[in-house]
């Protein structure tokens, strides 16, 4: 572990006019907001060289480098949880994370959370993502199963990191929506920002603080409508972008909403099929090894849970897509 790392980051279109603070955040280039301010007070952020407040507005072509300074103290203890992990060498992880697992502590999870379960796993883990996120590259929400990376070392979580942002990680997700989307594909390019009366939430708004959000669906099977629903569609969505709740946010935008989804969905336990978290799957990522430069491609089979949820109305299905019928063999069948 390095005591220290360089952070940087180049100012593009959907970046210009973000606050420093919240830009930092958002990207992922540091754990969080506060922590941003952190290192903004410590004279740790420098705009093309120069030190900023916490209120700077960065302009494009902005050159922005953020020193991670030694860790003096963390109150992070290691803990035995399991992990299911699909790839491991010295450099990087590729787990799958279980629904209802925190990536990493914060208010109301001080303990269970993927990075205590990291710290039992391996004493090398990434620093540059600060004190609370040993390792952390990029992040799943609580009740969103699926893959995830883990950097072992400062320079491989700087080269996934970057990676993800230039979008040389192919993102895919598995998702359940309410109602029947016709075309077999689409993109939905949609600004995204916190929303402005519940702060748990995001929302599609072009005001200011909002960044540019794309996500790309492809279907993959439909249902029919029953007696009281509108029937279903099952998806596969990839990322363009990274914000928060993206693909939820996104799908709900276009009253498709993921079923079970008990922020920006229907609310419904009959109509959600009997779940109370999003039918929500990373099932896929793939991406050049960072180190050795192999292609890597994981897939990972969808959970039990959603599994059965599928298999409750599979009697209504009109048919798999021909993407369906190449891309659900590998991630479906076995558990239906």
């Amino acid at each position: 572990m390095s005591d220290k790392g360089l952070l940087t980051h180049t100012v593009r279109g959907d970046d210009v006019d973000s606050r420093i603070d919240v830009l930092l955040a958002e990207i992922d280039l540091v754990a969080s907001r506060a922590v941003a301010q952190k290192l903004i007070e410590r004279n740790c952020v420098r705009v093309n060289g120069q030190t900023v407040n916490k209120r700077h507005r960065v302009r494009s072509g902005d050159h922005i480098t953020v020193e991670i300074p030694p860790s003096q103290s963390s109150d992070l203890i290691a803990e035995d949880v399991a992990l299911d992990i699909r790839f491991e060498d010295p450099d990087m992880i590729v787990l799958s994370k279980a629904a209802g697992m925190v990536v990493h502590p914060a208010h109301g999870h001080w303990s269970g959370t993927l990075v205590h379960a990291l710290l039992g796993h391996s004493d090398d883990l990434g620093t540059l993502a600060g004190e609370e996120r040993p390792g952390i590259v990029h992040r799943l929400d609580k009740d969103t199963s699926g893959l995830m990376l883990v950097a072992k070392n400062d320079d491989t979580q700087r080269a996934l990191s970057s990676a993800i942002q230039q979008r040389l990680v192919d993102r895919r997700y598995l998702t359940l929506v309410h109602g029947r989307i016709v075309p077999d594909s689409g993109m939905i390019d949609a600004p995204i920002g916190r929303h402005p009366k519940d702060r748990q939430k995001m929302w599609v708004t072009d005001s200011s603080g909002s960044r540019q959000a794309v996500t790309s669906f492809r279907v993959l099977e439909r249902f029919e409508a029953g007696a009281t629903d509108d029937g279903y569609t099952l998806i596969e969505c990839k990322l363009q972008t990274g914000r928060t709740h993206q693909i939820r946010v996104h799908l709900a935008y276009i009253q498709h909403p993921v079923v079970g989804d008990q922020l920006y969905g229907r609310r419904n336990i009959k109509h959600d099929l009997g779940l109370e978290r999003q039918f929500l799957h990373s099932y896929r990522l793939a991406l050049e090894h960072p180190v050795t430069g192999d292609s890597l491609a994981i897939v990972d089979p969808l959970p039990r849970d959603l599994a059965d949820a599928l298999r409750s109305i599979g009697d209504r299905s009109t048919g798999r897509t021909s993407v369906g019928e190449e891309v659900l063999p590998g991630v479906l069948d076995a558990n239906v």
